[in-house]
């Protein structure tokens, strides 16, 4: 595939290799940068997925095993509502009131407490084990209040067992309607740490368990008598009251590590179950992955901003050598002025604007050759350096160009110019070469002359010329003035319609 010029030239600019080189990083940079984020995403949507997963398993668990207990209870206070239940024997009475949910791995004890508090049935012993929680809040409320339905207490501690647990309670009535007592099941808090120790949670991670007074009745893991703390004025346990369930980033008030939460209600039951994933930990594998990609990545780029500006700067130099080259190649080494390849460009380059005219002077140096053999070659050179100084002080506009087209001859191109203009700058070319002297030697000022021939092209009614017609003009001039005696200028005329040196006139300037 060939590429449009325009499009070549810029691929060829050092600069557009040193923009791409720049370019080329910066978007494997928001390449990268958009990947890493993607992975971060993907981060905390397992995050997110595992917290809900856990949430889930840990609340139908829970909520299984309530109901376990709860149904139990209904059981028991729906017994005693039989008119021959106290008729029966202790051990068969038992055996109707207390069904198998009694064995239960994580249950502490069944009890039935009179209106007094006192323990009158007990479902693992016969008789009932004495103890009194007329002073507990679960008794109150219930005595209080009828029908409050199923109540779990904060956690505390079991007198008939010592361990920490969880009061289930419902209200016992009398016949008549009035309060009879309660019957309670206790559920161990050890249940809830054998529940919460299968799971993983990281360093930082917690499950807590919180009444909807803000009690917190269980944390996972624990960190010391935090169980029964109560957190109601927590800014993350009011989002847990209020919105029910769902998920958010905050930060913890007990250790004030940055979490993200997931949270639930337990089916009606005024509990509130969260999972606790540490941020940090959220990210932690992604921010390992995040740091070898961005080292390997930025270490590629600067690699590739390197080798750019490396490979555009050897651009830039190869560009400057061709540049040098290329001026070389139209300048004359020995006197700095545009040589003859110059010269037939700038003609040609002329010719094509037919409507702008032009002058063209043909210099040569008299009797140049006696410079080299009375003086040698390097004098020889110093009068050619002397030549092109003059005649470059000659010209006065920016557009004339002066050039050495071979030996001691010389060419000025004179833009938008006429035979006055063109006869004005040969005069000032013959008064600067009457000064120019070579000092160590004996050439003085007005040893060194010149001769010039003068044409013109685009002179109003004047026929087209090529440029090689004009400079043979010029030329046929320059031997003109050399033939009549040299140190002068020479204007060619031609006639109408002929262009052939041989029949064209020529005159002494200014005659």
């Amino acid at each position: 595939m060939i590429l449009p010029r325009p499009f070549a030239r810029r691929f060829r600019s050092a600069r557009t290799w040193i923009v791409f080189g720049i370019l080329a990083p910066v978007g494997m940079l928001v390449v990268s940068a958009i990947m890493l984020l993607d992975l971060r995403k993907d981060a905390w949507e397992k995050a997110e997925q595992t917290s809900r997963n856990l949430l889930q398993v840990i609340e139908r668990d829970i909520a299984r095993n309530i109901e376990i207990i709860d149904l139990s209870l209904q059981g028991v206070t729906e017994n005693l509502k039989l008119p021959a239940i106290n008729n029966l024997s202790p051990d068969l009475r038992q055996l109707i009131l207390f069904d198998r949910a009694i064995s239960a791995r994580d249950m502490g004890v069944i009890l039935v407490l009179d209106e007094k508090g006192d323990s009158i049935l007990d479902g693992h012993a016969i008789p009932a084990r004495h103890t009194n929680n007329f002073d507990r809040d679960y008794f109150q409320a219930h005595k209080g209040q009828g029908d409050r339905g199923l109540l779990i207490s904060q956690p505390l501690m079991s007198r008939l067992t010592g361990a920490r647990v969880m009061v289930l309670s419902r209200r016992v009535d009398k016949p008549d309607g009035s309060f009879g007592g309660v019957v309670l099941g206790t559920l161990k808090l050890s249940y809830f740490t054998r529940l919460f120790d299968r799971i993983g949670l990281g360093r930082d991670g917690a499950i807590n368990l919180f009444l909807h007074d803000g009690t917190r009745i269980m944390r996972y893991p624990s960190q010391g008598g935090d169980g029964g703390v109560n957190v109601a004025g927590a800014p993350n346990f009011k989002r847990f009251l209020s919105e029910g369930s769902g998920s958010f980033v905050g930060t913890s008030s007990l250790d004030a590590v940055e979490r993200h939460y997931a949270f639930t209600q337990i089916g009606a039951l005024p509990l509130i179950l969260n999972v606790a994933l540490a941020v940090e930990e959220i990210e932690a594998e992604w921010r390992a992955k995040a740091i070898v990609i961005t080292a390997i990545v930025v270490a590629l780029c600067g690699l590739t901003v390197c080798l750019s500006l490396l490979f555009g700067r050897e651009l830039e130099r190869r560009s400057a050598m061709q540049v040098e080259l290329a001026r070389q190649s139209l300048t004359d080494a020995l006197t700095g002025l545009p040589n003859r390849r110059r010269f037939e460009e700038a003609l040609t380059t002329l010719r094509g604007d037919a409507a702008r005219p032009f002058a063209l002077l043909v210099i040569d140096a008299d009797h140049f050759k006696r410079y080299n053999d009375l003086y040698g070659h390097a004098v020889g050179d110093d009068v050619l350096r002397g030549l092109a100084q003059c005649l470059l002080g000659s010209i006065q506009r920016p557009a004339d160009i002066v050039c050495r087209v071979g030996g001691e001859e010389f060419a000025i191109l004179i833009q938008d110019g006429d035979e006055a203009e063109a006869l004005r700058i040969a005069e000032r070319v013959h008064a600067r070469v009457a000064l120019l002297s070579v000092e160590s030697t004996r050439i003085e000022a007005g040893s060194v002359t010149v001769s010039i021939g003068v044409a013109t092209m685009g002179a109003p009614g004047a026929d087209p010329l090529t440029p090689s017609d004009l400079y043979s003009l010029a030329d046929a001039a320059l031997y003109e003035a050399k033939a009549n005696g040299r140190n002068q200028t020479r204007f060619v005329e031609r006639r109408r319609g002929v262009a052939d040196r041989r029949q064209a006139s020529f005159r002494l300037a200014g005659a």
